[in-house]
C-alpha cells in the first residue's frame, strides 16, 4: 500500500504538470527585403505557436508507472502467501477476495499496457487500488480458517477467479468512460481547467476502447453466471434460487448486456454509454460491499469470516 501510495502520488503529479502546463512563447521571425531601384519592399513575417501540454510520458509517469509495477509485484507476493498460509486459493472472504481482485485489477491495467497506452488511468486505478485494500485490511481482516463445506470445490477456483477477472476489466473501463465524460465536457467548454485532458485521446476514442474493455469483462461475467450456476447445482441441488448474491449477479450482467445492445443495435454513443457503464460498474460495487454486509442468504459466507 505505501507503494501504491506513491504511484499515485506521482500519477497526480503528472496530470498536474500537463495541467499546468505553460504555453510555450512564440516564435516569431520577420525577414525583410527591399529593391531600392524598383521602390519596392517586401515584408514576410512567420509566426510559429506551440500552445499545448506536453503529450508524451513525464518523468512523473514514468516513475508512477515503475512503482505501480514494484507495488503489484509485493502485491501479488502477499496474495500467494496468504494463500499458502491457508493450503488453498485466497480469495473466499471479503478480506481475501479484495486483496486477490485489486491485485488481478492491478495486473490488468499494467498488462493492458501493451495494448494500448493506458498509463493516463494511473492516478484512478492506483488510488482505488489503495482504497479497497486500506478498507477491507482495517475492516475486514480475518485469519486463516478452515473453508465451509459449500466452499470445498473446485468451482471456488473457477468462479471466483473469473469473477475478479471481470471486475478488473469492468474497473479500466468505468475509468475510460469517466475519462470520456471528462474530455466531452472540455471540448464542449465546460471544464476549462482540466488542460490534461488535451494529451490523451478523444471521447470517441476513449469511448471505443471502454466498449472494447466492456466487452471483454461482459464475457468473464457471463461465465461467472454460468459457473456459479453450476457450483449452486453441486452445493445446494439447485441452479437458481434467487439468493441475493444470485439476483445481484444477474443484475450487473443484465446491464452490461444492455449496455453492449443499445450500443450495438440503438445507437447510443456518447453520454449515454459512458453513463450505463459506470453504473454497471457501481452495481458491482454493491455487490461486493453492501449485498455481503447488509442482506443474508445462502451466500452469506462471501462477508464476514
Amino acid at each position: 500500500m505505501g507503494v501504491y501510495t506513491i504511484s499515485f502520488i506521482l500519477f497526480t503529479f503528472d496530470l498536474a504538470k500537463r495541467s499546468a502546463a505553460e504555453p510555450t512563447s512564440a516564435a516569431v521571425v520577420e525577414v525583410t527585403s527591399a529593391r531600392q531601384a524598383g521602390g519596392i519592399s517586401t515584408a514576410v513575417r512567420a509566426t510559429t505557436t506551440a500552445d499545448s501540454p506536453p503529450t508524451g510520458a513525464t518523468r512523473y509517469q514514468r516513475a508512477a508507472f515503475a512503482l505501480a509495477l514494484l507495488g503489484w509485484v509485493l502485491h501479488v507476493g502477499a496474495t500467494v502467501l496468504r494463500g499458502v498460509a491457508a493450503g488453498r486459493v485466497p480469495w473466499v472472504n471479503m478480506f481475501e477476495f479484495g486483496l486477490t481482485a485489486t491485485a488481478i485489477g492491478m495486473g490488468v491495467f499494467l498488462v493492458a499496457q501493451v495494448w494500448k497506452d493506458l498509463r493516463f488511468l494511473g492516478a484512478y486505478i492506483t488510488g482505488m487500488t489503495v482504497l479497497a485494500l486500506g478498507i477491507v485490511t482495517v475492516n475486514f481482516y480475518v485469519d486463516v480458517i478452515p473453508l465451509p463445506p459449500a466452499l470445498q470445490s473446485v468451482w471456488l477456483v473457477i468462479h471466483v477467479f473469473v469473477a475478479s477477472l471481470a471486475t478488473g476489466f469492468f474497473a479500466i473501463g468505468a475509468g475510460l468512460s469517466i475519462m470520456q465524460l471528462l474530455s466531452a465536457r472540455r471540448a464542449a467548454h465546460k471544464a476549462e481547467g482540466l488542460r490534461f485532458l488535451d494529451t490523451l485521446p478523444g471521447a470517441t476514442t476513449l469511448e471505443s476502447l471502454a466498449y472494447r474493455v466492456n466487452v471483454v469483462g461482459f464475457v468473464f461475467w457471463t461465465f461467472t453466471l454460468i459457473a456459479g450456476a453450476i457450483w449452486a447445482e453441486r452445493a445446494w441441488g439447485r441452479y437458481w434460487g434467487w439468493d441475493t448474491k444470485e439476483v445481484w449477479t444477474f443484475i450487473i450482467w443484465t446491464l452490461f448486456a444492455a449496455y453492449i445492445h443499445a450500443r450495438a443495435t440503438r445507437g447510443w454513443r456518447g453520454e449515454r454509454s459512458a453513463w450505463l457503464a459506470i453504473v454497471g460498474f457501481s452495481a458491482v460495487i454493491f455487490n461486493y460491499t453492501i449485498v455481503n454486509l447488509f442482506f443474508t442468504g445462502l451466500h452469506s459466507y462471501s462477508g464476514l469470516l
